[in-house]
C-alpha cells in the first residue's frame, strides 16, 4: 500500500513525465476548494494505480511549469506519456471518471 500521490518538485517534473508508463499529474493550488476536495481521491487513485504513476503539482510552487503546459484553472489533470500530453481533464470529478480516462490512454498504446 502506498501513501498517496507524491508532490513533484520543479526539478523532478520533466523526468517524471518522460516515463514510458503513463503519468497522471494533478495540477492544484492550496487555496483552491475543489482541489482540496479532490486530494483524497487523487491519493486513493495513487494507492490503486498499477499501470501508471500519480503525482501532484502545486501551481504556486511551479508557476513556470503551469504556464508551459497551459494550466489556466485548477484542478487540472493531465496524463503524460513519454513527455507528451495524452489527456487533459479540468474541474472536480468522480475518481472513477479519472480512472476511466487514464485507462483509455493506457489502451491506446
Amino acid at each position: 500500500m502506498s501513501d498517496g500521490a507524491k508532490t513533484l518538485s520543479k526539478e523532478a517534473f520533466e523526468k517524471a513525465i518522460s516515463s514510458e508508463k503513463p503519468v497522471f499529474v494533478d495540477f492544484f493550488a492550496v487555496w483552491c476548494g475543489p482541489c482540496q476536495m479532490m486530494l483524497p481521491l487523487i491519493d486513493e487513485l495513487a494507492d490503486e494505480a498499477k499501470n501508471y504513476e500519480v503525482y501532484k503539482m502545486d501551481i504556486d510552487q511551479a508557476p513556470e511549469i503551469a504556464a508551459k503546459y497551459g494550466v489556466m484553472s485548477v484542478p487540472t489533470f493531465i496524463v503524460f506519456q513519454n513527455g507528451e500530453e495524452k489527456e487533459r481533464m479540468m474541474g472536480a470529478m468522480p475518481k472513477e471518471l479519472l480512472a476511466q480516462k487514464i485507462e483509455a490512454v493506457i489502451k491506446q498504446k
